[in-house]
């Protein structure tokens, strides 16, 4: 049952450095377009702007959140309801993305990405002529 609400919830247990097991989040994006530019923002709570890493190979944008694990010094946990986890979301760009001016800014726990298009992708006006 935990294993199928994991899956259901878009989670699955991945191992994220060499002594430690964290959950594996999808991060919820929104996608929105102005003046040729595609931007994407991606929610990633709990993640410090050191522990963001964002790699673009080939045609395919990883964008990765590490979740530092915390416990106020002092106190024993006795109840956990809030989950702590890495983020991670992958996008498979077009040709229409210019890589090269690909801009990343996180802030207040926000990757806000903008990918402007390229310039032999922007739409062009046709003249219709008639006979």
């Amino acid at each position: 049952m935990a294993q199928e609400v994991a899956r259901q919830e878009g989670r699955e247990m991945t191992e994220t450095g060499k002594d430690r097991m964290a959950m594996s989040f999808t991060p919820a994006v929104d996608i929105f377009e102005t003046n040729g530019t595609t931007v994407i923002m991606a929610d990633m709570p709990g993640v410090a702007p050191e522990d963001v890493d964002v790699t673009l190979e080939r045609q395919v944008l990883t964008l990765q959140g590490k979740v530092r694990p915390h416990a106020p010094e002092g106190y024993r946990r006795l109840s956990t309801e809030y989950r702590e986890g890495d983020y991670v979301r992958v996008f498979t760009l077009s040709d229409e993305v210019d890589q090269s001016k690909i801009k990343a800014e996180f802030k207040h726990g926000v990757l806000r990405l903008e990918l402007p298009r390229a310039p032999e992708a922007k739409p062009k006006k046709i003249k219709v002529r008639a006979n």
